[in-house]
């Protein structure tokens, strides 16, 4: 594993680290106490701390929004797969409820209102009580908006991405609803990558599906889901590779979305590249 690692420490930035987990474990490289912004990586921490409110039953994904304001029709399924019709920012519906994909960080925003109306605490509070406590993410914290405001630690996030491979705070069906697209048939653009139609979307994670070029690997399958951020962030699990991966940088993606568009997609293709060596390794 560790010759798909080797590629991070060649990065235009100043400091990076990164982890792959697999069934063997996990191997990483770089400072694993060093918090960095996750930006857009918050987006699906945000939404396993939503479904674990709906498995609580404070919220349920297909009713009314009674919290917040929003489109008509529009439900948390909707804002948790980018189909509610905002705009990246802004409180304006620019598209219907479900004609587009529309990426938006007010939507994940309202959606985390919704949560905390229902459950009558902030969000700050049902995210740490939700995901961060049993987890384990004790270096991590969100500053601002649960769209984009988690900062944390190389050991945190592996700690997510362990949950988000083998999810311990969610039920098997909720997961797999969450994983799977949402208004499958939805055309939408991945900010700073291109414009797809279809544009598949779970719950708060973007689904690779037959997207190309794209910011994993090509030999990621069309179940990986994941997300990058602003700040120079990526992670993803792909569960036919049984594999999941996450690096973190401290330079913004704007400035280096050339480098990392092609640096994210080799190291991906080269993590799954040793995985299935390691896998035939174990196997003879």
């Amino acid at each position: 594993m560790m010759s798909a690692l080797h590629l991070v420490a060649s990065w235009p930035v100043d400091h990076a680290a990164a982890a792959i987990v697999t069934r063997h474990g996990v191997e990483s490289i770089g400072d694993p106490e060093l918090s960095y912004q996750l930006a857009s990586l918050s987006k699906p921490i945000t939404a396993w701390a939503i479904m674990v409110g709906v498995e609580e039953g404070i919220v349920n994904l297909d009713d009314p929004l009674r919290h917040v304001e929003a489109p008509d029709g529009a439900t948390l399924r909707h804002l948790l797969s980018h189909a509610a019709g905002f705009g990246f920012t802004g409180a304006t519906s620019v598209a219907g409820v479900a004609q587009r994909r529309m990426y938006s960080n007010t939507g994940i925003e309202r959606a985390a209102d919704e949560l905390a109306g229902a459950a009558e605490m902030t969000f700050e509070h049902y995210l740490s009580e939700a995901v961060f406590q049993p987890l384990g993410m004790q270096a991590t914290e969100l500053r601002g908006s649960p769209a984009q405001g988690i900062w944390s630690t190389l050991d945190d996030t592996v700690r997510f991405v362990s949950e988000m491979r083998r999810p311990l705070l969610l039920a098997p069906s909720t997961y797999a609803d969450m994983i799977s697209p949402q208004f499958p048939k939805l055309a939408g653009i991945v900010p700073n990558v291109g414009r797809f139609d279809p544009c598949p979307w779970g719950l708060g994670v973007e689904v690779r599906g037959a997207k190309a070029p794209h910011w994993m690997g090509s030999a990621n399958s069309s179940a990986t889901f994941g997300h990058f951020g602003g700040a120079g962030t990526m992670m993803w699990v792909d569960p036919l590779a049984d594999v999941g991966v996450v690096a973190l940088t401290d330079r913004m993606f704007n400035e280096w979305s050339a480098d990392a568009l092609r640096l994210w997609p080799e190291f991906s293709d080269a993590v799954l590249a040793d995985t299935r060596a390691a896998t035939l390794g174990c196997d003879n």
